[in-house]
């Protein structure tokens, strides 16, 4: 284990800046340990040392700067009033950008006040300027109701601020629409109801003087892409009926915050980086959890936590006379990391500290929350029932009372998915448990951020899952608090975001050739497309749309509409799944986890998006496996590295969930594996893939029978070490290893973005190729199993249940590709 410890005197106590109303702890609950002595604490709760590093983020003061001068006495008495005595300088300097009219992106820290850096510029234009308006946009409805909370406290005359998103009741939409000045509601309103609805809007447009765009490093990938071209609609509309309005966009910290604010929004972005708010101390542990004997009954691995991607890991056939399933399970060597989160949230719970665990999925945030209260209530009886889950697909009613109980004290433990990642106020945590990497470093220090944010000593600890990447990072810290923060990839030129964001947009009204000019590269080709495909006319004044119903465009790439989760016996809706996670989560015989309740699905009706669900407690998991088939389009980039190859291009990706394993809760163990009978689903994407000479794979070493295992083994551990690399996580990629493909000849290993046009993320594996792979080969050759184990080479996702592999293998083919390709 090593230490760094910065010494650093504790703040004296801030102003919260972003706070909406101080929580208060629940009677008779008393302040629970610091963090360093409730570490200690956590540590010695079992043999051995599962932390293998502790890091000291130290306290920093805080640099105040005065009111702008521009800002009126009524505006600085009402933040007076909440607490803020002065802006932060940081702050300052954003809100007089905007206000002069610099389209800005603030990217500071967690808790570093953002929110006042948009919120002075725009409230204080609506207070000199009754006609103006304001739209905010948050990624999230939970962020958006928070912000409502805190521009209401403010108690501002005429500001009239209001939330319109799905939850909104229809009697109030009317009303929003024609007397609300600041309007808070996200992208796919924006997208679904505003935009089409453009002509009920046109007084509120028309007077449109900022757009606040929160949390803009969450905008990745395709979902960053379809948000980018959302908002050329937007400005689109906005110059249609005279208004130009300042774009001010909030980030966590991130790499070149200007050119991705830039490439979101299509303007020039003037970045504000630095911080200069007071932080209290952090105390970051990683904790890696024990080995378990190897004689023992694995507990249940941590695959129960997969979220349904139609991407994955993958290889394209199993050894030689072997079915996909007819194998030995190989078993979890370490400890579940939902287990090891689920005693930790338990025990900082039982010791009175208020703590958020982030799971990396909503199966897995139910499990964590389940187990954590039943650990408790074994202890002391009624104790679980401050320990709740959070996570999306919950109704409204159960979000908002969750929020409520959290900020106010009477939950003292929240197992949530990244859906309380953002800037939702939780004032008064002590704790952030993080169970997994959440893919990229933003990510992690914004989970870590949302402790402490009152400016008391806080704990952050990451709880490793039995996963390549996780456990590269445990043992490479310098991966974590040595390296920059990624730059935010998104590519609004894929085609397969930009011709239906363009069919959007000729729905709304006729295309211009100064519209294809906003809408930038590739949209001439994109609109031509469209008229051959008869969904365009064009005419001497435009293209028009040629359809009565608008264009279905799912912004997030989530695979279709959601899919209701009704209770079969009563009729009772208890939630809903992404359409690209139903294949997954509620295929006929699937466990459903509703707030610790164990649900077992009836029936799938894919056309009408519903599944039906009965209450049981079965003594089993089920986990859907599928099989993938791959083939080249395209190859638009390639490096020849004499006996090896590495490509970029276009490829057909087939995918089909064909079968679910029932394993024992109580030991991991296969009980069985049950056929289904789902439609088989296609992908164009991108991908990145390299080829070997099997000459050069024999020279090594590897025997022409170890091939498939060592390229699947390299497989896996590639995908797994990706992240490193770009902005994104295990479950936007997928992959596939063949010892010779039909159309490369050659053994190859493909690796492809999980989404439609692609993602960005194999493009930035091809232009790291090297870094890449030398990571991947390190994770693998430093790992300390013998064969091969999920901390390097299994998959929690892999479609042939993680066989063949072979690790030795694996690092004598990476040592092969790393000896030719150049750096």
């Amino acid at each position: 284990m090593t230490t760094n410890d910065f010494s650093a005197a504790r703040p004296t106590p801030r102003h919260d800046l972003e706070s909406s109303s101080p929580a208060t702890v629940s009677a008779g609950h008393a302040p629970g340990p610091g963090p360093a002595d409730l570490l200690r604490r956590l540590r010695a709760r079992g043999a051995g040392d599962p932390v293998t590093h502790v890091e000291r983020v130290p306290a920093r003061p805080g640099v105040p700067a005065p009111w702008p001068s521009w800002a009126s006495a009524e505006l600085r008495a009402a933040f007076t009033r909440r607490g803020v005595v002065a802006p932060w300088q940081h702050q300052a300097r954003a809100a007089t950008l905007a206000y002069e009219g610099d389209h800005v992106v603030v990217a500071t820290g967690t808790a570093s006040g953002k929110s006042l850096a948009y919120q002075l510029p725009a409230l204080a234009t609506l207070l000199a300027d009754p006609r103006a308006t304001v739209l905010y946009l948050a990624p999230t409805k939970a962020l958006a109701a928070d912000q409502l909370r805190a521009v209401a406290a403010l108690e501002l005359e005429g500001v009239r601020p209001a939330c319109y998103d799905g939850d909104t009741p229809r009697a109030e939409r009317e009303w929003i629409r024609r007397h609300s000045r600041f309007v808070l509601t996200n992208p796919d309103m924006l997208h679904h109801g505003i935009l089409p609805g453009h002509a009920q809007w046109s007084g509120f447009l028309r007077r449109l003087a900022y757009v606040v765009i929160d949390e803009c490093h969450t905008y990745r990938g395709v979902f960053g892409s379809h948000v980018a071209h959302v908002l050329r609609r937007l400005r689109r509309q906005c110059a249609r009926f005279g208004a130009t309005p300042v774009f001010v966009l909030a980030s966590a910290t991130s790499g070149d915050p200007a050119t991705a604010a830039g490439r979101l929004t299509g303007l020039p972005v003037t970045a504000v980086t630095e911080d200069a708010s007071p932080r209290g101390g952090v105390t970051f542990a990683l904790w890696e959890p024990p080995l378990l004997p190897p004689d023992s009954g694995t507990a249940p691995s941590d695959s129960s936590s997969v979220p349904g991607q139609a991407a994955g890991d993958r290889s394209s056939a199993p050894a030689p006379g072997q079915a996909a399933g007819d194998h030995d399970d190989l078993r979890q060597v370490r400890r579940s990391a939902l287990r090891e989160t689920a005693d930790l949230l338990a025990d900082t719970v039982a010791e009175g500290v208020r703590t958020l665990a982030f799971v990396r999925s909503r199966k897995g945030a139910e499990v964590v929350a389940a187990n954590a209260r039943r650990s408790l209530d074994d202890a002391v009886p009624g104790l679980g029932d401050r320990v709740a889950a959070y996570r999306g697909g919950y109704l409204r009613e159960e979000r908002r009372e969750l929020e409520r109980a959290l900020l106010h004290g009477d939950l003292l433990g929240l197992s949530s998915t990244n859906a309380l990642e953002l800037g939702v106020d939780l004032v008064g945590l002590d704790a952030v448990l993080i169970c997994g990497y959440p893919g990229t470093r933003a990510s992690l220090w914004q989970q870590a951020g949302r402790a402490g944010r009152s400016g008391q000593e806080a704990l952050a600890v990451l709880v490793a899952r039995d996963d390549p990447l996780d456990t590269y990072l445990v043992h490479h810290p310098e991966a974590i608090f040595g390296a920059p923060v990624e730059a935010t990839v998104l590519d609004p030129a894929n085609r397969y975001v930009l011709a239906p964001q363009l069919a959007c947009a000729a729905a709304e009204a006729p295309l211009t050739p100064a519209d294809l000019v906003l809408f930038g590269d590739g949209a001439k080709e994109a609109v031509d497309e469209l008229v051959a495909a008869g969904a365009l006319r064009q005419r001497p004044t435009g293209w028009y749309w040629r359809h009565r119903e608008r264009p279905e465009v799912d912004l997030r790439g989530e695979g279709g509409a959601p899919v209701c989760v009704v209770e079969s016996a009563t009729g009772r809706l208890l939630g809903t799944v992404d359409g690209g996670s139903s294949h997954f989560l509620l295929h006929p015989g699937a466990v459903y986890l509703h707030q610790g309740v164990s649900y077992v699905v009836d029936e799938l009706d894919l056309a009408d998006g519903c599944a039906l669900v009965h209450v049981e407690e079965p003594d089993w998991s089920t986990h859907a496996r599928d099989v993938t088939d791959l083939s080249v389009v395209s190859v638009r980039s390639y490096v020849d590295a004499g006996p090896v190859g590495m490509f970029l291009g276009e490829v057909d990706v087939t995918s089909q969930v064909v079968s679910y394993q029932r394993r024992r809760i109580a030991t991991g163990e296969v009980i069985d594996t049950r056929p289904l009978d789902l439609p088989a689903r296609e992908l164009r994407t991108v991908a990145v893939w390299f080829t070997l000479s099997p000459q050069s794979l024999a020279l090594a070493g590897v025997q022409s029978a170890d091939v498939p295992g060592a390229l699947h083994a390299a497989e896996h551990a590639a995908i797994g070490l990706l992240p490193l690399m770009a902005t994104c996580d295990r479950w936007d990629i997928g992959g596939l290893s063949t010892a010779v493909h039909a159309d490369t000849e050659a053994p190859t290993v493909f690796v492809y973005d999980g989404h439609p046009g692609g993602a960005g993320f194999a493009e930035r594996a091809y232009g790291t190729a090297s870094a890449w792979l030398r990571a991947t080969r390190d994770a693998i050759a430093e790992c300390g199993c013998e064969t091969g184990c999920p901390s390097c080479v299994q998959s929690p996702k892999c479609g042939n249940g993680n066989n063949p592999l072979s690790k030795p293998d694996a690092i004598r083919v990476l040592d092969v590709v790393l000896a030719n390709l150049p750096e």
